[in-house]
């Protein structure tokens, strides 16, 4: 009976590590874009990004489905913003024109996370001021909410004074490319150039 279980037993290692070394082996998808990622992501690439539904400055409602329609630079920010949506919004402008010379279409994308002040003309006015091809979005607070938690992005509105008020959030541009979503982020230290040159190393191996 002892050496019955012996061979059981031996038997279960070998099938073990026979798995062990076909897991190894095993082809896996290669990663297109390996050589174009400077971030390190939590999770991967996969855990950033998901479906929406917002409103455009026209007043139209869409989905992720109907605006992720070719490469994006998507940023969350407001139109209130004193300084950093402005500047990071520019450079993403620089960067769409700046690979527009390279024949690569992409489009910049501004989701408003203060709904309250930021109606559809305001972004409208926003919009036309940042780029022709940007496409400004916001929603309701629970709309708002849901994508930017599927960004991982934080925002908090600071204590209204006098009825004005600043919003704390994050500055992130993430590069969104349809048939594989959410490739990468910038920070927004990343120069226009730079940005067109991470993003052009995405397209190429599209």
């Amino acid at each position: 009976m002892t050496r019955t279980y012996a061979i059981l037993a031996a038997a279960a290692v070998v099938i073990g590590l026979g798995a062990s070394t076909l897991w190894v082996l095993w082809p896996r998808p290669a990663d297109r874009f390996a050589q174009c990622r400077e971030s390190v992501i939590a999770g991967g690439a996969g855990a950033i990004g998901g479906p929406f539904a917002l409103t455009g400055a026209d007043g139209v409602r869409r989905t992720d489905a109907d605006i992720i329609t070719k490469p994006t630079l998507l940023y969350f920010g407001y139109a209130f913003c004193p300084d950093v949506c402005p500047m990071d919004n520019e450079r993403n402008a620089e960067a769409v024109d700046l690979l527009a010379a390279q024949d690569h279409d992409v489009q910049p994308v501004f989701i408003s996370v203060d709904p309250a002040r930021d109606t559809p003309e305001v972004l409208a006015d926003f919009a036309k001021w940042a780029h022709p091809k940007m496409i400004a979005l916001s929603g309701t607070e629970d709309e708002v909410r849901a994508a930017a938690r599927a960004y991982r992005v934080f925002y908090k509105a600071q204590e209204a004074v006098d009825d004005f008020y600043l919003v704390d959030h994050s500055t992130f541009t993430y590069l969104v490319l349809p048939g594989h979503g959410f490739v990468e982020f910038f920070r927004r230290e990343a120069s226009p150039a730079e940005v067109a040159e991470r993003t052009a190393c995405f397209l190429d191996r599209q």
